[in-house]
């Protein structure tokens, strides 16, 4: 049998309406009255029914999500973040990964208040956007808020921090055949630096042509095989930088003291590879905690975005870069 708010009320000794105010953490309800219903309620198996409620308040609480695929680390880390804020701030999140169509199509019949879109492509889809929604990546040519994570100037402080350290061939290995303006940023940001430098190599850049493991690994077995010998290398991403390091120590270079290593994806998990890697971007945590912030607001008042909001990489130091030509403190 189902459990109602009147339900709740006759256990709690307390009115409808405050179990109702209760629930939707009012501030009208003291704290001790609000613990009260709220240890009642979920003893007593309380499911909100957000249909009703959708009727009642004209929104369901509930965030759609799309991803389209979940095969990469640094974006599953990203999706997991973002659920946890999303129940901080009360809602519920439904995630797809669909099609942008199919998800939207799922998403209104579900009448989510909003949406997270994850995407490498953003021209095709924004006609299909009907909903309140958000993105992160890069802040241009759009017509929907964006949260951009800043890749250009990522990379120019990785290349900057690698400098510092004494290097001066540098190379980085990423998705340089594709549309996606994100990896296109990175490697635009990294020749800018270079260039900046006066140390950019043609031979620095290398394809991967994907975003996979075996893609990272591949194309580092094809530099190590080239006539160009960077001293340390920027990766485009943490699936990348896995092949990288096993590529690597497959050819028994050690790092840092053979070759320094610098990835871009500033996730915890960086700290768990097999070697850990110094990393640069935004904190997952802080993309996660704007992503969620903006579309709440947006939401409510949609004035109160703007457009584009910037964040600030950062470089997360761990154990794969020294300084150029210097060997292991423990040799």
């Amino acid at each position: 049998m189902t459990t109602t708010i009147k339900d709740i009320a006759r256990v709690a000794g307390v009115s409808y309406s405050t179990v109702s105010k209760a629930l939707n953490d009012s501030p009208l309800v003291k704290p001790n009255t609000k613990q009260k219903i709220l240890k009642i309620a979920k003893e007593m198996g309380y499911e909100p029914n957000y249909a009703a409620q959708r009727l009642v308040k004209k929104e369901s609480k509930v965030i759609g999500l799309i991803w389209p695929t979940l095969e990469r680390l640094a974006p599953t880390s990203l999706v997991a973040n973002i659920n946890e804020e999303i129940t901080k701030s009360s809602y519920s999140m439904i995630l797809s990964v669909n099609s942008v169509q199919s998800s939207m199509e799922m998403f209104k019949r579900f009448q989510v208040d909003g949406v997270i879109l994850f995407s490498e492509g953003h021209n095709e889809v924004e006609d299909m956007l009907t909903l309140p929604a958000v993105t992160y990546g890069v802040g241009k040519n759009k017509s929907f808020p964006v949260i951009d994570v800043n890749y250009q100037g990522a990379m120019n402080d990785a290349v900057t921090y690698l400098y510092e350290l004494g290097h001066r061939n540098i190379a980085f290995i990423g998705n340089l055949s594709t549309n996606d303006e994100r990896q296109i940023e990175k490697s635009i940001g990294f020749k800018k630096s270079m260039k900046k430098f006066g140390i950019f190599h043609e031979n620095g850049l290398i394809d991967t042509k994907g975003l996979g493991w075996y893609d990272g690994y591949m194309a580092t077995i094809e530099l190590l095989k080239s006539s160009y010998n960077p001293t340390a290398i920027i990766s485009a991403s943490y699936d990348i930088s896995a092949g990288l390091v096993r590529a690597l120590r497959q050819k028994n270079y050690i790092i840092p003291k053979d070759i320094s290593v610098l990835s871009y994806d500033n996730i915890p998990q960086m700290a768990n590879t097999e070697i850990p890697l110094t990393s640069v971007g935004v904190p997952v945590e802080e993309i996660a905690k704007c992503m969620v912030e903006t579309l709440t607001r947006y939401i409510k008042d949609p004035d109160s975005v703007p457009a584009v909001q910037t964040l600030t990489p950062v470089i997360s130091e761990r154990s794969s870069c020294a300084h150029a030509g210097t060997p292991l403190i423990n040799e």
